[in-house]
């Protein structure tokens, strides 16, 4: 972080150390990798109807039980994962989303069967550059034309609960996008 900025409030994350870790050091900022992107997919889909910070604090356990997200090892898993998972409080214990990251898992490799990775299909939604920082929180957008094409793409390919607003708020995570606001003391890198 540059400490030139001015001190404004985040975007979010005040309040809570954890949060305001994440908002600090990684969100905006650019991710690449399959289990990287595959783990932020992940997480999205996790958050549905619930807090950001609530999946922050069962994090380390989702890299557990997950097997750190590798695409390989979470497709492998099976109806027997799925029922230990159900019973584990450390995580979000929802059949649909534990079942969406496996079958998530899954649709990677058959994109890496045709030579193609998670990663390129990912970043190829990236919007143009901003020409400058949004003025407020209130005029983030909830989806774009892309994160609507995004999720367009994957759900054809066999992803699951990655519509078009988690596309969106991917998109933010890995910085595909930037959309810390104009007020925001975080100052973070292109791509």
């Amino acid at each position: 972080m540059d400490q030139t900025l001015p001190a404004g409030p985040r975007c979010f994350g005040d309040g809570d150390p954890l949060y305001a870790a994440y908002h600090d050091t990684e969100w905006g900022v650019p991710v690449h990798g399959e289990a990287a992107l595959l783990e932020r997919i992940a997480l999205e889909g996790f958050q549905s109807g619930l807090s950001w910070l609530t999946v922050l604090r069962k994090r380390d356990a989702f890299r557990e039980v997950f097997h750190g997200f590798d695409p390989a090892a979470v497709a492998a898993m099976g109806a027997a994962d799925v029922d230990r998972l159900l019973g584990d409080a450390r995580i979000i214990r929802n059949r649909a989303k534990i079942e969406a990251t496996i079958a998530n898992a899954r649709a990677v490799l058959a994109l890496h069967a045709e030579g193609r990775t998670l990663d390129e299909l990912f970043w190829s939604f990236a919007p143009p550059s901003r020409p400058a920082r949004l003025a407020t929180v209130s005029d983030v957008p909830a989806t774009t034309p892309e994160s609507v094409a995004m999720a367009k793409a994957l759900k054809k390919l066999g992803f699951r609960f990655f519509g078009p607003t988690t596309a969106y708020a991917a998109m933010q995570a890995c910085g595909v996008v930037d959309d810390h606001v104009a007020t925001c003391p975080v100052l973070l890198t292109a791509p």
